[in-house]
């Protein structure tokens, strides 16, 4: 799944640039100057605060190639805050030219009819063939992938090796033996927390992309379908979660007070636990922490197998419909697209690229990450159908019930199931 790693020229001069953009108009963000260059107004969610990913160094090497385009950069940071703010903004048609969105904004805000319909440019039909349904909608291209971004277990390497660890365990049985060897050595093992439900109903998804998808890798269409359930093809990956209360390796009750986003990244830079679960977005704040880190799929398959990575299609660029700046909006998506410039917010974000041909920046923190997904081990969250944002919320409290003791296994896989057959 990767871009070639082509350079793309610039084929038309500055003048023929600044004539076929004059032509589109001006816009909100300031249109066409007096010597025919154009401000193009972009919002994201990333490339300011604490994820800069590269953007900035993007934009300016945009600018460089593109000297009658001037980029006004708008970081804002991520929901609620960015959809509260983009949501009047595209009614009012006073969002910028470019906008950050995920699959699930992109639904919503294209069959609002505010994204511009993409499909016949270069780099569509270049998007991986299992990326491309996040993508689309009823058959139209309406972004452009920015990546497709591993969630995985972090190690401590250094906790390791003090109790005679040597490597990430990669299989379920190893991973309870190195537990059990951390926790006799005086170190906690493991740190998931859960207040808002997130890391639970993740780690309960990378447990099945082993164990579900390993056996069957049409399992999102069989269910869709109505040829699969939840009861008995995930119980395994459920139960594992409660196992690791069990052995007494995980309080539950208390890492259900324990923010995901804020006090867990804290927490374990500080070396507080020998492992933590989170998204590869991560690791570039947790290097920070001066310890040796390793990034890895959940360890979730029986002994002496290799575990499926699980991906998360992230960040597009999708392009306002009501800009007055498109062919520089264009433009500016299809300089993303390219491999060089992508690469660098790639190697920001430690995620994969989401073309075929693509260029997957190499990190010792991600090898063994990065390496399942080279060898086609790996599977992308659905968040395209039956795991969307209100699913996946659903799940994470179903699963908080479950981990509290408040409701059976067979009962949470049921309310699962409805949550994600809702339309």
């Amino acid at each position: 799944m990767k871009l070639s790693g082509r350079y793309v020229a610039v084929t038309t001069t500055v003048a023929a640039m600044a004539m076929s953009l004059a032509a589109c108009g001006g816009s909100a963000s300031g249109g066409a100057s007096s010597d025919g260059t154009v401000t193009l107004h972009v919002q994201a969610w990333k490339g300011g605060g604490a994820e800069p990913a590269n953007v900035a160094e993007i934009n300016k090497a945009f600018e460089k190639t593109h000297p009658k385009i001037k980029i006004d950069f708008e970081y804002t940071t991520a929901d609620p805050t960015y959809t509260q703010k983009l949501q009047p903004a595209l009614l009012g048609g006073k969002a910028g030219d470019v906008i950050m969105v995920d699959t699930d904004k992109m639904k919503k805000w294209g069959a609002s009819g505010y994204l511009a319909d993409l499909s016949g440019e270069s780099w569509a039909s270049n998007i991986a063939p299992d990326a491309k349904p996040f993508t689309q909608s009823d058959g139209k291209t309406l972004a452009m992938p920015m990546e497709l971004i591993g969630i995985g277990l972090y190690a401590n390497m250094d906790l390791l090796k003090k109790a005679g660890i040597t490597e990430v365990p990669a299989d379920w049985p190893t991973f309870l033996t190195d537990l059990g060897k951390l926790k006799k050595a005086g170190i906690d093992p493991i740190a998931l927390p859960d207040k808002s439900g997130w890391t639970g109903s993740s780690t309960f998804q990378a447990a099945g992309s082993t164990l579900v998808y390993q056996k069957n890798k049409q399992w999102d269409g069989d269910f869709l379908a109505g040829k699969t359930s939840f009861d008995p093809d995930w119980k395994a990956s459920l139960e594992q979660l409660k196992t690791l209360e069990d052995k007494g390796y995980v309080n539950w009750k208390n890492e259900l007070g324990v923010d995901e986003w804020a006090q867990g990244p804290q927490d374990f830079s500080a070396g507080k636990s020998a492992f933590w679960y989170q998204g590869a977005w991560q690791v570039s704040n947790i290097k920070k922490a001066g310890f040796p880190v390793s990034f890895a799929p959940w360890p979730g398959g029986a002994a002496g197998t290799k575990p499926n990575g699980m991906l998360f299609s992230g960040t597009m660029w999708a392009v306002n419909s009501q800009s007055q700046q498109g062919a520089a909006a264009r433009e500016y998506v299809k300089f993303w697209s390219q491999s060089e410039n992508l690469s660098k917010y790639l190697a920001a974000e430690n995620a994969e690229s989401p073309f075929t041909g693509g260029l997957t920046p190499e990190g010792t923190e991600t090898t063994a990450f990065t390496t399942a997904f080279r060898d086609g081990r790996y599977r992308i969250l659905p968040s395209d159908s039956w795991y969307a944002s209100a699913a996946e919320n659903a799940t994470g409290s179903k699963i908080q019930a479950y981990l509290l003791g408040k409701a059976s296994a067979a009962q949470t896989l049921k309310d699962i199931q409805t949550a994600a057959s809702a339309k």
